[in-house]
């Protein structure tokens, strides 16, 4: 079969890019999309009329996942898939996750231009809450595909408003069993995720595009440090058992613990930290943290996470407060397929570009699709790294180039 050479148009793409951004809950250039609010609706239902037009068939399951296929000469054939994410945290910016889903609907469209006929069916999925702004946990839709959150424990989620995921997804129209999100082994004969880098790596080095290998994956752990309070001023140093100064120790071992292992992909923050009573005149008594440790390697990352815990019981100790931890997530990272890098790197060397293989440090819903099929990332550059603010931004060069080594891929893949 001959090579395809698809066309991106991308002055069409950068225009529905835009018109995306302004379909937020905040003022332009705020992206804010929480999912299951109005913006996230309106944002569907944009995307889905784009969709249409080109004579995709839609089909949403039980929590919102949203797979939009191109049918096959072969239908009986698992779908070669591409797909992201596009909701968005509150003050963001207009690429994160939206660059994967509008620039994988411009791959099929610029293979459809070449009149390519795929033999296997080509899916692009828009995964349902990617972000963890409403129910504190990331890749919902993709965890519940793969198997890794299961309908039971769907059902406990609440937001900040106690509201359920029961309740919310009904309210937005998604309806049926939570036990059918999810998808078999063999559901897809492949996945690619174009995003952009979240890093200055590309743009700094000049090169095109980012072959991703390894998705790094987070724990995620809450600390409870419980103290003695009482007056400032009344209470004297050597019987304080202050709750905050217990956490000082606590933040900068974790930091220490994550220097310690030896590599550069190893890396601790704690992003949330809780004051009680949060007087100036009052020693602090309670102290809530919240972390992320991540890694490319699962076993390192939890390494890290022991050693943290072994200098909290001695700080405890020492400081004579309470510390417990509760685990939230603690993800494995996952390798990506090396027939699905092949296929990526026999593309980028097709269309002319230069890549770099590289390690993804955010996750994403691939790490989650890894679990039941086989994946790859595309990165593009993204201006100074920035991402997850107003300011994010991709080129319309940088994307032409991910969108037209992705719709390779594809056909590739699908062929």
């Amino acid at each position: 079969m001959a090579e395809v050479a698809p066309l991106v148009e991308i002055d069409r793409l950068m225009a529905e890019l835009a018109k995306l951004a302004r379909i937020s809950e905040a003022e332009p250039p705020v992206v804010t999309r929480i999912v299951f609010s109005k913006a996230d609706l309106r944002a569907r239902a944009y995307m889905k009329d784009l969709c249409r037009v080109v004579g995709l068939s839609i089909r949403e399951d039980a929590v919102g996942n949203t797979f939009v296929r191109w049918q096959g000469a072969d239908p009986k054939l698992a779908a070669v898939a591409t797909g992201s994410h596009i909701d968005a945290i509150p003050n963001a910016g207009a690429y994160d996750g939206v660059v994967g889903v509008l620039g994988g609907l411009e791959a099929i469209r610029a293979l459809q231009r070449t009149g390519f006929r795929p033999r296997r069916p080509i899916e692009l999925v828009i995964f349902t809450s990617e972000e963890p702004t409403r129910f504190g946990i990331g890749c919902l839709g993709s965890r519940m595909m793969g198997g890794v959150m299961t309908p039971d424990h769907a059902r406990t989620l609440r937001d900040s408003e106690s509201r359920s995921l029961d309740e919310l997804r009904g309210q937005a129209g998604f309806s049926g069993n939570l036990e059918t999100v999810l998808l078999s082994e063999g559901h897809f004969h492949a996945f690619v995720e174009l995003h952009i880098e979240q890093g200055p790596i590309l743009e700094s080095e000049g090169i095109d595009l980012g072959i991703v290998t390894h998705i790094a994956a987070p724990a995620s752990l809450k600390v409870t440090i419980e103290g003695e309070g009482g007056h400032a001023g009344a209470m004297l140093m050597p019987i304080r058992h202050d709750a905050l100064t217990a956490a000082a120790d606590l933040i900068l071992a974790l930091e220490a613990a994550a220097k310690s292992s030896g590599v550069i992909d190893t890396v601790a923050t704690v992003g949330v930290c809780e004051v009680f009573p949060g007087a100036v005149n009052s020693v602090p008594s309670l102290v809530r943290l919240e972390s992320d440790i991540r890694d490319t390697d699962g076993t390192r990352r939890d390494g890290v996470v022991e050693n943290w815990k072994a200098v909290a019981a001695e700080v405890a100790a020492r400081r004579g407060v309470q510390i417990n931890f509760e685990t939230v997530n603690a993800d494995p990272p996952a390798i990506c397929d090396a027939s699905v890098l092949e296929a990526v790197q026999n593309a980028v060397s097709s269309a002319g570009k230069t890549s770099v293989r590289m390690v993804s440090r955010a996750y994403h819903d691939s790490l989650f699709v890894a679990r039941f099929a086989p994946v790859a990332m595309i990165f593009t550059p993204c201006r100074g790294g920035v991402s997850h603010r107003p300011d994010e931004y991709a080129s319309p060069e940088w994307i032409a180039s991910g969108v037209e080594v992705l719709a390779r891929t594809l056909a590739n893949l699908a062929r």
